[in-house]
This record gives structure tokens, C-alpha cells and sequence, in this order.
């Protein structure tokens, strides 16, 4: 044997095809949340941007689902472009007011999808966080404001702890069928140095350990970051950078999730939808020839015997507007 395998212990409760999922927290985030949607779950990704630090995140959800807008001191400009220290800089505007519609409609439509969520998904990125000098205020992001106006500190596990407890709380009361899956970002922070890194993913981990001896009916961990370390010890498993994981390590990491936190039925649709998605991503030399439009007939037919089970309707669309 070339690696030393993650053993991993299943959740009492396993993700349905057609249970709605949120994912949110940091960048390894949107790299689950696509192999979601590219198989046809109801999923949600990120709607307040990437977030490292769990307080933020926490917070964020908290607001969302008591509609609690940013405080007016939250707002910043920076090169004529109104930002908030509370949200990622893909919530940007021209004007404050177009920032702030956006970040309502936002918490609004968050609040709602909660409201019928069955997974939310946390991948924690970092136990390091920024606070504003001035007055001590936590923000998920700089925005590229001068360093000397904040200040990098490390959370302790019970800050992190008594943040999510009010989460929970209020998430229950909202929709007491809410499951949640944490992991912690396999993505190495250099900007902390490896050293400080490996201090910060270390409280994390204490962090969601710590939530499962509290909450172990509705929280369970996956462990993503340590099958990065641990099973793909290898620099051929990270991209050109060396610290993010390659597309080979996040389709076994996804595969690994797959196996573990899905149901059965779900692996079944997965094993079907496959050969059918990378029909769909084909792309003709001779979209007109005779064999291509039999091809496009026998993945419509095929994708009909599905309709039941996900909704294809733009799938075969797309392909009946290229039968000539």
C-alpha cells in the first residue's frame, strides 16, 4: 500500500438528491458547490462570497435569517467603489444605496432557502481574523484598505464555540430538520505562515470536535483536510501554487463524499448522470453528419428516462435546437 487511507466513520443521516443544500465558508467551497450543481442537487454556494474565519460565517447566517442589515459603520469606499467589511468584495456597488439593496436581497432570499434547507454545508478556512483599529470591529474582508488599519488576531475555541451556539438556536427555531456537515479547508494558508497555519486549523478542528460532543445528533464532520494531508501527501495532488488542491485531489475528495455522506439512491442517480453530463459537455467536429445526430437523439431519449427524477427540461432543450 502507497498511502496511509482516512478512516472515516459515515453520519447518521445521508444526503438525498433532492434535499436542499446550502454550502458556505471558504475558497474549497466553490469547488464542492459545482460538483453539486454539475449533478443536478438543489444546491446554494456561497451567497455572501468566500469567507475564511468562522465568526464571520456564523454571523453572516445569524443576520440572514434574523434580517439584521450591516451597521451604517460597515460601509466603506475604497477607489470610488462602495464596499462592507461584513461581505466579500463581490458585493460591491456604484453607490451605497445599490450596495445595500444587494446585500438585502441577499440576507432575504438566504433567509427564505433556509427556511427549507435539509444540509448546511461549513468548510472553515481559518481561525485568523482581521479587526478594524478603530473601533474593534470584525470584518470578513479588507477590501484592499491599508494594512495599518487593522489588527490579525487568532480566536480561541470558545469565541468560535459561543458564536455558533447562537447560531444553532436560532437556526433550529427557524427549521429544526437542519442537518449540518462541517470540514475544514484542506487549502493551506501561507500568508499565516506554515507554522501559524498549522496552529489555526488545529483550534478549528478542536472548534468543530468540541460541536459534535455537543450537538451530535444533527452535526457531523468530514475530513477533508486531513484526507488532503494525509492521504495525498504528494505535491502531484496541488496546482501550480503548491497549496491549493488540483482538480485530480478535489474529485477524490468529492468521491470520498460521495461513498460516506450520500445515500443510496443518490450514488445510483450519480452513476447514471455521469456518462449523460459528459455526453452533454461534447462538443461535434460535424455537428450536421449522420452520426452526430443520432447521438443527439439517443442522449435526448436518455435523458426522457430521467425527466422523473431531476428536472432536464434545459438539458433537452439545448439539444433538440441542434437536431436540424
Amino acid at each position: 500500500m502507497f498511502r496511509t487511507p482516512v478512516e472515516i466513520t459515515p453520519p447518521i443521516h445521508h444526503i438525498a438528491l433532492h434535499q436542499p443544500l446550502l454550502l458556505v465558508g471558504s475558497c474549497f467551497t466553490e469547488a464542492m458547490g459545482e460538483r453539486f450543481q454539475r449533478n443536478k442537487f438543489e444546491v446554494r454556494v456561497n451567497p455572501f462570497g468566500t469567507l475564511y474565519n468562522p465568526v464571520s460565517l456564523f454571523r453572516l447566517l445569524d443576520d440572514a435569517v434574523c434580517q439584521t442589515m450591516p451597521a451604517d459603520d460597515t460601509y466603506l469606499v475604497n477607489q470610488d467603489i462602495h464596499f462592507n467589511y461584513q461581505f466579500h468584495s463581490d458585493f460591491s456597488g456604484d453607490s451605497r444605496v445599490g450596495l445595500q439593496t444587494q446585500i438585502e436581497q441577499t440576507l432575504s432570499n438566504t433567509r427564505q432557502y433556509l427556511k427549507d434547507c435539509q444540509w448546511l454545508i461549513l468548510t472553515l478556512g481559518s481561525a485568523f481574523a482581521y479587526e478594524r483599529l478603530d473601533n474593534g470591529q470584525l470584518v470578513s474582508n479588507c477590501h484592499k484598505m491599508p494594512a495599518q488599519l487593522f489588527r490579525k488576531r487568532l480566536f480561541n475555541t470558545e469565541e468560535i464555540i459561543t458564536q455558533f451556539d447562537r447560531l444553532e438556536q436560532i437556526l433550529q427555531a427557524w427549521n429544526p430538520e437542519i442537518q449540518y456537515i462541517f470540514t475544514v479547508s484542506p487549502v493551506r494558508h501561507l500568508r499565516d505562515t506554515l507554522i501559524q497555519n498549522s496552529l489555526s486549523k488545529s483550534v478549528l478542528r478542536w472548534v468543530v470536535h468540541t460541536l459534535q460532543q455537543k450537538y451530535p445528533d444533527n452535526i457531523y464532520y468530514f475530513p477533508s483536510y486531513e484526507i488532503m494531508m494525509d492521504e495525498l501527501r504528494d505535491y502531484r495532488f496541488y496546482r501550480d501554487d503548491m497549496l491549493h488542491p488540483s482538480e485530480m485531489a478535489e474529485d477524490y475528495i468529492w468521491q470520498t463524499f460521495v461513498e460516506n455522506c450520500l445515500d443510496a439512491k443518490s450514488q445510483n442517480f450519480l452513476k447514471t448522470w455521469k456518462p449523460l453530463y459528459q455526453a452533454l459537455q461534447h462538443r461535434a467536429f460535424r455537428p450536421t453528419s449522420e452520426a452526430h445526430q443520432q447521438f443527439l437523439r439517443k442522449t435526448i431519449s436518455r435523458l426522457k428516462q430521467l425527466s422523473q427524477q431531476i428536472d432536464v427540461t434545459a438539458e433537452i432543450q439545448e439539444l433538440e435546437r441542434q437536431i436540424i
